[in-house]
């Protein structure tokens, strides 16, 4: 992955502070960046960010990044989960993919004092003699609300993640 350290990516506080000082400013429209010429564009990413765009960057480039930095800050920039699921990659640590659940497995979960047994099928999961499509399907049979199938039966912690086989932890752990 291409090391992006040097372009500025300020918190959402700082880009709150940018968009009220480009519209006291009264901030380029995407017509004028798409006119502008280098020095130009220049001069609107020192506005913008206060300091220099990182050397060798393309006209092309800035005026993309200008263009994306006008129209996040006009319609509310990227969601937050993913903004967090691009600082992950960018630092190598993406969330762990839960152990594909092979056919014949079985999972052991204790709920409200009776132990339930899942299959695990080619096609689903198999608790009480009937197919599920889900491990969420099960969940929601077993409790009767909405539940996240692998963190019910312990393939996730309460973050979401996924544990490894050896780290996991619960009463509803795979087995």
């Amino acid at each position: 992955m291409q090391d992006l350290s040097h372009i500025p990516t300020p918190p959402e506080a700082d880009a709150r502070k940018r968009q009220a000082k480009r519209q006291a400013t009264g901030a380029p429209s995407l017509a004028d960046l798409a006119a502008a010429d280098r020095a130009t564009l220049l001069d609107h990413w020192r506005a913008t960010f206060a300091a220099p765009p990182p050397k060798g960057m393309s006209q092309v480039f800035l005026r993309r990044f200008l263009a994306f930095e006008l129209q996040s800050c006009q319609h509310g920039g990227l969601p937050k989960s993913l903004i967090d699921r691009i600082a992950r990659e960018a630092a190598g640590t993406t969330r762990k993919t839960a152990p594909a659940l092979r056919p014949g497995g079985r999972l052991l979960r204790e709920w409200n004092g009776v132990t339930h047994v899942v299959d695990i099928l080619e096609n689903g999961c198999l608790w009480q003699g009937e197919t599920y499509p889900s491990l969420s399907a099960v969940a929601r049979a077993i409790t009767g609300a909405h539940w996240s199938g692998p963190r019910f039966f312990g393939l996730a912690d309460q973050a979401g993640r996924r544990q490894s086989r050896s780290g996991s932890k619960g009463k509803g752990a795979a087995k």
